[in-house]
């Protein structure tokens, strides 16, 4: 139990975050190669162990149920994508805004569509990448503020990518700490919430304020189709009622394939659309498989142990357990610039030192997930801001746009507050280490 059994995690962190600096895109390196990258550390660093034990317990990392379990949802997830967004489903939410949104409501309907969009699809990228064409739009419309636009884009993608029940960032938290998606969506929307309707709120007002002679709509004469909205709703009434995160996802795109038949599409289209979800989360899926093999052979190595020993110095308390929690995977995000990668690097570690300090598994999953996404939110290198720059299409100024992203901001503050709180509640386990 050393630092040179870290290492391979090291590498791994490392030419993920190199590349990036390298060619100034941070995916431009697919997130696979890396972790080979570290696999193949790992491999000879450990060779004491032998080859065959090596193999063995990579495989038996990349097998583990909880691995496996993810990657087939994440393949539903894309499929649920793709064909909600062939049968028109997601346009239908953009006409809906555009058909009901004023200039005033601009930035507070900009907020609560993405937050819809991205909450019924648990992707925050896809949402941005959906809607910033649409918010590029809006730019040009007389007195609109861009980063204010653009931060409310981000902030509502954001709210989605955390709290939804079948987001891949909640699928990870939940699995890695052994809580139902259903108490970690109570436990999280606590804090969610209230930053959401505050946030709403602060972006009414600034709309009256930035356009106090406007309140016409956007756009006249859209046809709006309701049913094809259906699947969205379907999926999250579903979700919330405590169906299984597989099953809701399979029915969902079978749900949303039919009223796709219904309006033409036929069963072949049906498949094939499907098929292309699921290729389009393949990167997504190996990088699931693949760092499970490595956290795996990491842990076999006393990586996982070494880090907790070393955290035990400072988290002697509940509370302070909790501020190790969400500054590991704050740090693993700031340095993978990929919130999912974060939190189930960080997920063995917070899992052992919520055990040691009984604190309850829904609130460390909501650690991990609202801290990880407020961090990708922040960061200029992360996913969703150079889309959202990339699509804009016009100079948008990063320090002004994340001074303006008040959910990101409010929802830290209220976090912080509320396990602050909890931790006051709970009793000291004493000054004694983790091991």
């Amino acid at each position: 139990m050393n630092f040179k059994s870290l290492l391979p995690l090291i590498v791994f962190i490392a030419v993920f975050l190199g590349s990036g600096i390298i060619s100034g895109d941070f995916y431009a390196l697919p997130a696979p190669i890396a972790v080979f990258a570290g696999i193949i550390t790992a491999f000879i660093l450990f060779f004491r162990n032998g080859i065959h034990q090596n193999i063995e317990n990579f495989i038996r990392g990349c097998g583990n149920e909880n691995i496996v379990m993810m990657c087939l949802i994440v393949l539903l997830c894309g499929a649920f994508s793709k064909v909600t967004t062939a049968i028109g489903a997601t346009e239908t939410v953009v006409h809906l805004a555009q058909s009901y949104l004023s200039p005033r409501f601009l930035y507070a309907g900009v907020f609560i569509l993405a937050s819809f969009l991205s909450f019924s699809s648990g992707t925050s990228v896809g949402a941005i990448s959906t809607l910033t064409p649409i918010v590029a739009g809006f730019v040009q419309l007389e007195g609109i503020d861009t980063a204010l636009i653009a931060a409310s884009l981000l902030s509502g993608a954001m709210f989605g990518d955390n709290l939804s029940i079948i987001s891949d960032t909640t699928i990870v938290a939940t699995q890695s700490q052994g809580c139902s998606m259903k108490d970690k969506f109570r436990t999280n929307s606590r804090m969610a919430f209230p930053a959401s309707i505050l946030t709403v709120i602060i972006l009414m007002l600034l709309g009256f304020y930035l356009h106090p002679n406007q309140s016409g709509v956007l756009v006249d004469n859209i046809t709006i189709q309701w049913l094809k909205i259906l699947p969205y709703l379907f999926v999250i009434t579903m979700a919330l009622a405590g169906v299984n995160v597989f099953i809701t996802l399979f029915l969902g795109v079978v749900f949303a394939g039919a009223i796709g038949g219904y309006e033409g599409l036929t069963l072949m289209e049906f498949l094939n659309i499907s098929y292309n979800g699921f290729s389009a989360m393949t990167d997504v899926f190996l990088v699931f498989f693949l760092t499970g093999g490595l956290a795996y052979m990491v842990e076999k190595q006393g990586g996982i142990e070494f880090i907790i020993q070393k955290m035990s110095r400072f988290m002697t308390s509940k509370l302070r357990a909790k501020i190790g929690i969400a500054s590991l995977v704050a740090l693993v995000d700031a340095a993978v610039a990929n919130n999912t990668v974060a939190i189930m690097v960080s997920g063995s570690v917070a899992k052992r030192i919520s055990e040691r300090f009984k604190i309850p598994a829904p609130h460390t999953a909501s650690i991990l997930d609202i801290i990880s996404c407020i961090v990708q939110g922040l960061i200029p290198y992360g996913a969703q801001v150079l889309i959202l720059f990339k699509l804009m299409q016009t100079d948008i100024n990063y320090s002004e746009m994340v001074s303006k992203a008040y959910y990101l901001w409010l929802l830290l503050l209220i976090s912080i507050i509320y396990f602050i709180k909890q931790g006051q509640r709970g009793v000291r386990e004493g000054q004694r280490p983790i091991l």
